[in-house]
Formats: structure tokens, sequence, C-alpha cells
């Protein structure tokens, strides 16, 4: 009885309040109303990409319930904002644009929420960038107060798959591909479709957008000039097919608008964004593309940075790293999938998994790299840098791959893991690998590695001048700045002979006379 008693109760309170609620009386707003910002500054899109949701708080100050008589856009019908004011999107269908009788209540707020969507080419401008502005209006029984509202929006080259409407469901092309370049190629469910001969050159001119693969055919070589950003919405990427190059060689930057440097990231340009990874595929390298080069190059935020397959066996490397930062890889900044790379002034970073990858055998080389993992967002499995001769499928078949060529000189391989490299082979298999003149960071704190004579750092068939667990003094690995400090541990540790081959840094800076590792000559921070 005393539960029942209770219940009643509370729905007798609930009953009540909310019969009182529906009795307050509201006002004609007389009052100036307050809000959080005078301007509402929408972070730069892309034509015809919807924006982030951006709010305005809205606060009545006085002692009584007020209603606000209207709220809308100056530009009416036709402006490209969208407003949604306290939970209200469309009213008397006029789709985020008019609002009528908004009631607040006294010393109370409301939230308006904004966005979005602008078409470049209905605005009367020949430029590849403007400034859109509009402004909410609140209007009273005295005036009307305003808010600002600006955003910039961008021009672009759209490159996407065709899309055709089957049963009011969109149909995408997707890619055929041929993985293994024996000239076969196969169906995939992967959409996307392959660049025509007028797309294979990428200017600066304007950012370019892929939505899907964009894939480069046999015979075919993607150029990409200096200065290019190109973008990436979720789940895409580029694609380079047997017989296929991509060429993106940009060149050093003197500002930090790194004008010259050519950019790869996805589509969304708020801040928020600026760091986030994963938010696109990868640059797919497949078996049999050729003569791959990237240099002064800045890869962020995919889910591999470069995925490589085939091609160890190449007298020549497949693929060419000059100058080339990669970092917020969710999974891995460069998967190697018995390949073969070149690399100097290489600067990986912040990678779900492994920064470096070479799996199952290949061919690599790696000069002045900074490969580094201070990854920050969940658990990872792998070290920093990661070797192997062998490949086990997903029924557990093992393979190995004799060509095993590894040598690094000059390097840096550290990270936040005790054990940041790691070179694996299969039993009575042999591996070649060599490192000279290199940090790495290795802490077999539970002696896992004891008795393995790949670890033997004074075996000298394996190891000259090892460096193991040295400080670098990174000046902000979380922030990617991997350069290093005046106190790192590795300044001058260079060995001449190697520094020659890379004689410049990759900011630029003369390394012949005292080399320190890794990709950055040392900067002094003053205190």
């Amino acid at each position: 009885m005393n539960i029942l008693i209770k219940l009643f109760s509370v729905v007798f309170i609930l009953f009540f309040w909310s019969s009182c609620n529906n009795d307050i009386e509201f006002e004609i707003n007389d009052n100036d109303l307050l809000f959080s910002k005078d301007t509402v500054y929408l972070d730069t899109v892309f034509t015809n990409i919807g924006s982030s949701t951006y709010n305005l708080k809205v606060y009545n100050n006085s002692n009584k319930n007020i209603l606000i008589p209207e709220i809308k856009l100056s530009n009416g019908n036709d402006s490209f904002f969208r407003l949604n004011v306290d939970g209200i999107y469309n009213q008397n269908d006029d789709q985020g644009k008019r609002f009528e009788n908004i009631e607040l209540l006294a010393n109370d707020s409301l939230y308006i929420f904004i966005e979005t969507t602008i078409n470049i080419d209905d605005i009367n401008s020949d430029q590849n960038s403007f400034l859109y502005e509009d402004k909410i209006e609140f209007l009273n029984s005295n005036n009307t107060q305003n808010v600002n509202l600006i955003s910039l929006v961008k021009d672009a080259i759209f490159i996407y798959p065709d899309r055709y409407l089957n049963d009011q469901q969109y149909i995408y092309e997707t890619l055929e591909i041929d993985f293994d370049g024996d000239g076969i190629s196969e169906e995939t469910e992967i959409r996307g479709r392959y660049l025509n001969e007028e797309e294979l050159e990428f200017t600066n001119e304007k950012p370019y957008v892929v939505y899907g693969y964009a894939a480069v055919g046999n015979g075919q070589e993607l150029n990409i000039e200096k200065g290019s950003r190109i973008h990436f919405h979720n789940n895409s990427g580029l694609i380079v097919t047997s017989g296929g190059s991509i060429k993106a060689n940009g060149e050093f930057s003197q500002n930090q608008g790194l004008e010259n440097e050519i950019i790869f990231e996805g589509d969304r340009l708020e801040p928020f964004f600026e760091n986030i990874p994963g938010q696109w595929g990868t640059i797919w390298l497949l078996d049999g593309s050729i003569e791959n080069e990237f240099s002064f190059c800045t890869i962020k935020n995919a889910s591999v940075g470069i995925y490589t397959t085939g091609g160890g066996n190449n007298i020549e490397y497949k693929l060419d790293l000059s100058n080339v930062q990669i970092y917020n890889s969710s999974n891995f900044g460069i998967l190697s999938l018995s390949s073969s790379i070149d690399a100097e002034n290489l600067v990986i970073n912040k990678s779900g998994q492994a920064s470096f990858a070479g799996t199952y055998g290949g061919k690599y080389r790696l000069n002045h790299c900074t490969i580094s993992n201070f990854w920050n967002s969940g658990i990872r499995q792998f070290p920093s840098a990661l070797f192997n001769n062998f490949y086990i499928d997903s029924e557990n078949n093992e393979y190995v791959n004799d060509l095993f060529d590894v040598d690094i000189s000059n390097s840096i391989i550290y990270g936040n893991q005790n054990i940041e490299f790691l070179i694996e082979n299969l039993e009575e298999t042999e591996l070649d690998f060599k490192l000279f003149n290199t940090l790495i960071k290795f802490n077999d704190v539970n002696n896992y590695f004891e008795n393995d004579p790949k670890y033997d750092f004074s075996n000298e068939l394996y190891y000259q001048n090892l460096f193991n667990n040295l400080l670098p003094e990174f000046i902000n690995p979380i922030q990617n700045d991997l350069r290093i400090n005046q106190n790192s541990q590795v300044i001058g540790l260079g060995a001449p002979e190697f520094a020659a081959q890379t004689p410049f840094d990759i900011l630029n800076m003369n390394r012949l006379e005292n080399s320190d590792l890794g990709a950055y000559q040392h900067v002094i921070i003053e205190d």
C-alpha cells in the first residue's frame, strides 16, 4: 500500500508540474538578449560539403518569461546557413531559416545550432575561395539584435565514382583491379574509378577532394605538382595499379605555410579534425606498380599512410621517399608486403600499430630517418619499427620470403613503449639486415629476447655503432614535433659516410660538418 501511495504522489506531482508549466505566461520581449558570442565563425568548408555543427547560446537575464517574436536569417530562404533553435529545425516549413514565437523562461537560456553547405557556383565570385556572411536576427518589441555568421568556402576539384539510382538505392561504380600484376583484373567492391588522361596532372591551382578510390591504371603516371593539396573523404584514397606510377614531388618550403609541400589529408577542414587518425583509407601501391616517388610530402590522418605490395625482387626500388612526413595513421604509417623502399629524411609518428612495418621480406634502405611512435589513442600491439620475412594467412599457413635485405643508417627508432624495434624470422631462415650508427629503444625488461641472437647488439654482423636507449629529446612528439633540441644525446653521432648520402636534413639544414641522428639536425630551444 505504501508503494502505491508513493507512486501516486510522484504521478500527481509530475501532472501538477506539467499543468502549471502549460499555464506559464510569456511577454513579448522588450529587453536586449545576451549572446555567448557576437560572431560565429564556421571553419573553412569545401563547396557542397556540409560543415560541422556550431552553437550559439542566447540568454534571458531578466526576471520575466519572454517570447521572442522572430528569429531569422537575414538572407532568408536564400541563405546557405541552417539553424536549429532549441531543438526546433523546421518550423512552418522554413527549413531552418525563420522561427516565430520562441519561448524563453526568466534567467534561462537556449541553444541555437548552426550548419552550412555552400555551393561556390551560386556565389558571384571568380575566386577559388570566398568569405560568405550572413546574420541571425532577433526581433523584439523595440529593436532588432544581430549575431554575425561567417564561413570561408573553398572551391575544389572533385573526383568521385559514378552512381545511379536503383529501387531507391544508389549503386556506386566499383574498381576492377589487377592485384598481383598477372595481367588479369578482378572485380572488387571498392568504390572508385580510374583517372582519365586529363586528370593525371594534379596542380596546385585548387585543392582536390577524392570520394572513393582514384586509381592510376596500367601505363599511366600520376604527377602531383608542388604545393598541391589532396583531400580524401571517409574510406577513400589512391590506388596505383600494375604498370602505373605516382610522382608526388614537392619542394622545400621557406615558411610555415608549406607553400611547396604536397599534403595528403582528410576533407574535414575544421581544427577539431586536424590530428584525428583514420579519416581516410590509404595510398595503395599494388604489385607491379613502378617508380613511385614522394618528396617533400606530408601524409596525415589516414588508416594506413602508404601500403605497398610486391616489388621486393626489383633491381630498382619500387618506392622512393625523400623528406616525407607521415602522422596520425590509425593502423600503420607504412605497411610493406614484400616490397622495396628507399627512404631518406623520412619521419613517421603516432601510428595505431607500427609506424614502419616491412613484412614478408623485401628490400629496405633507411638513411637519416626518424621512425617513432608516440601513439596515445589506445593500446598498440607492435613496436615502432617491425621487420619480418614471413606471412601467415587466415588458415594459419606459413609462407617465407628468402629475400630480406634491411639497411638502416644514422637513424632513430623510438617511441613510448619499452620495445620499439623488432625483427622476426621463422626457424631455419636467414636474415640479411644491418643497423649502422642508429639509435633504437629496446628495454627487454622481461628478458624475452635474452637468448635470441638477432638481438645480440655486440654482433657486428648485424649491428655497427648501435646506440641503445639514448634520449633523443624530441621537442614535442605528442604534437608530431620530432625535432631534437640541444640536450639530445644523439647530436654528432652520425657517420659522415651516411650523412654524405643525405647532406641536408628535412628542414634543409646542412649536416655534413656535424651529423646528428635522425631526419633533423638539432635546434636550440631557449628556456
